[in-house]
């Protein structure tokens, strides 16, 4: 297929960069989002064992190693689930890396449930009040089928706590569908191969899921609403914080498209490009499909040509891409498949690479794996493809693609090439993708399918009564996420320390600060917002020590931006004086007298002749600040010395 050719093929939009997009872009794609968020509870032990929740170990800290194997097996409809199927075919060894202090047996299925975690349950029905949702009368735990491995029984107990429910956005509303608790899963080390391997510490701790229904409509309100769920958790104040404590799961579709999970974002920065990438994606698939239409008569009858390629016919291809002498060649012919391997589908990835992915993760065959006739740079030259097609008969219209690995992965290769292939005619495939860094997306698995919860016959139901609500209800903050966003609008807080203010729940910090002091509600918000923040990560400070400074420096009438230095020292020894924190930030009690007279002087005096005016005035405020600082505030003594320059 010609260049020219590949030009004319139907696009139903044009991939446009994330910063270009507007909102008619996303109603022109047809974009709808829903968001699982899962967010750990601030709980002692776990949710179905007496094992401690939150200690975890480093990677190669483990007692003992277990091994296990995926299976399938029939459902009681007599059925094959997809996704164990799936697994099936990669032939994984399975390794969890056990500590004895974090695990028992009951993290490997040989020992019943213990009774369900009454203090998460507790956390859970908090959080469920505050979505606005309806509390379940009584609490029935399932079985959650997880195929992955990454939770050894093969399967997640999960209950519903709360149903329907609704959190405000800027634009509209968006209705939440349940919240549930479970338990988490195991944490990766690592999946190379064959091979893959968990660590156990993380499994069984307590957590929620927050499911919204799909009523996000672009990729910003995508990340407003993560934010939002976030900021709900954290306020109840009985949530683990950092690294992989809240994950988001991002559900894509577009129209035409399907939906599309994007599993693990741990950053919320990252959802407005994922999914932008995601729903252009479905949208190239989909161009891609109507093409491929275009020229296949009858899809189910489509398939592909295999070649498996000799020893000794290998001899130049093995030199040209570096292969060990143990690997085994197959060539393949896709019918009418010319120029579509090269297809843009996200920021530099192609078709291709959808077919790549999967022999990763299912053939278990490591990257590069493959390469295609259609490639601008190709691995082969010209003759080596001649070749090739001419031994499987190519046309012009045909793609050709080169597959190398172990000779046992090979068969399973071709079958899953062949399989993604066949389904580029259906458009965009049900799948499990996972986030890249680059803000792209690569196959993970497929997506599960829709019997994968079923009733766990070791665990009773619970019933919820009243006086359980109740007193979940008597715990909440008196206000909601929506009630303190519109406060900090009113005290005129800079808005880019709001989302610093409510993940870290400090929101009360500040309340209590605009209650008890005449600090201007805008100046507290920025004391919160931008210098508590300054410290925060280098061990931050207590709320009492800090709120002592600042009544501080409000019976000594100093001038309040002196708090600005203050806090940051305070931070760094927590336990020196006021008195020596005033000396460590070079306070020395001047009048305001004083002062004006130094700005006189300074503003009356020539100018150094190689300074700018605004380099003078720069100049003047440096010679100023030392005697102002704590007596008169920076920005009067800044006007005062404006007005003496005119």
């Amino acid at each position: 297929m010609t260049e020219s050719d590949s030009h004319r093929m139907p696009d139903r939009l044009g991939y446009v960069p994330l910063a270009d997009a507007a909102a008619s872009t996303y109603d022109k794609l047809g974009f709808r989002c829903g968001l699982e968020i899962h967010q750990q509870l601030a709980t002692k032990r776990k949710l179905f064992c007496r094992c401690p929740a939150g200690s975890y170990q480093s990677e190669d800290d483990f007692d003992a190693q277990l091994v296990r194997h995926m299976r399938p097996t029939l459902s009681e409809l007599g059925e094959y689930d997809g996704t164990a199927l799936m697994e099936f075919k990669t032939r994984k060894n399975i390794t969890y890396r056990i500590k004895g202090e974090t695990a028992c047996t009951y993290d490997i299925d040989d020992t019943p449930p213990f009774p369900l975690n009454r203090d998460a349950l507790a956390i859970g029905i908090e959080i469920a009040l505050l979505l606005d949702s309806s509390i379940v009368g009584e609490l029935h735990i399932t079985r959650k089928q997880y195929l992955d491995g990454s939770i050894p029984t093969g399967f997640q107990r999960t209950a519903i706590v709360g149903i329907e429910g609704e959190i405000p956005l800027a634009n509209h509303p968006v209705r939440i569908i349940q919240l549930s608790i479970e338990e988490d899963s195991c944490r990766e080390v690592s999946d190379i191969g064959h091979e893959r391997i968990y660590r156990t510490d993380r499994l069984g701790m307590p957590l929620v899921e927050m499911v919204t229904y799909p009523d996000m409509r672009t990729p910003n309100e995508a990340a407003e609403a993560a934010q939002y769920l976030r900021f709900l958790a954290r306020s109840t104040g009985k949530v683990n914080t950092g690294i992989g404590a809240a994950r988001q799961d991002v559900n894509v579709s577009i129209e035409g498209g399907t939906r599309i999970e994007i599993k693990g974002v741990q950053h919320i920065r990252r959802i407005p490009e994922l999914t932008h990438n995601e729903a252009f994606r479905q949208s190239a698939l989909l161009g891609i499909r109507e093409e491929l239409l275009a020229r296949v008569d009858d899809p189910n009858s489509w398939s592909l040509e295999r070649l498996d390629i000799e020893m000794k016919d290998a001899f130049e291809l093995r030199n040209v891409l570096n292969l060990s002498a143990d690997a085994g060649l197959v060539a393949a012919k896709l019918p009418h498949f010319g120029g579509v391997l090269s297809r843009f589908t996200s920021p530099g990835r192609s078709f291709a690479d959808e077919l790549s992915d999967r022999l990763k993760v299912i053939a278990c065959i490591e990257k590069p794996n493959m390469t295609t006739s259609d490639e601008a740079t190709s691995l082969l030259s010209a003759k080596n493809w001649g070749a090739i097609g001419e031994r499987l008969d190519a046309g012009p219209d045909d793609g050709l693609i080169l597959i190398w690995g172990p000779d046992a992965d090979l068969p399973t290769a071709v079958e899953t090439i062949e399989e993604r292939c066949g389904w580029a005619f259906i458009g965009v495939p049900n799948e499990t993708r996972k986030a890249m860094p680059d803000g792209t997306t690569i196959f993970e698995r497929v997506l599960p399918g829709p019997d994968r919860m079923y009733p766990d016959t070791d665990s009773a139901p619970i019933p919820i009564d009243e006086e359980m609500i109740e007193a979940a209800r008597s715990k909440l903050p008196p206000l909601s996420i929506a009630q303190q966003l519109a406060q900090l609008r009113e005290w005129n807080v800079p808005e880019d320390t709001h989302e610093f203010i409510l993940r870290s729940n400090l929101y009360t910090i500040l309340q209590d600060l605009v209650a008890t002091s005449s600090l201007d509600p805008s100046f507290a918000g920025i004391l919160v917002g931008q210098v508590l923040r300054h410290v925060w990560f280098t061990g931050g400070i207590r709320e009492h020590r800090f709120l002592e400074i600042v009544d501080q420096v409000q019976s000594r009438r100093l001038a309040h931006d002196i708090l600005k230095v203050l806090i940051p020292l305070a931070a760094e020894d927590p336990d020196a004086s006021f008195e020596t924190l005033l000396e460590r930030a070079r306070y020395e009690p001047h009048s305001q007298e004083e002062i004006a007279e130094r700005i006189a002087e300074l503003c009356s005096s020539p100018a150094p002749p190689t300074l700018s005016p605004d380099a003078r005035r720069n100049w003047i405020m440096g010679q100023l600040r030392p005697s102002a600082l704590g007596n008169v505030l920076l920005r009067t003594v800044a006007s005062q010395a404006e007005e003496a320059l005119r």
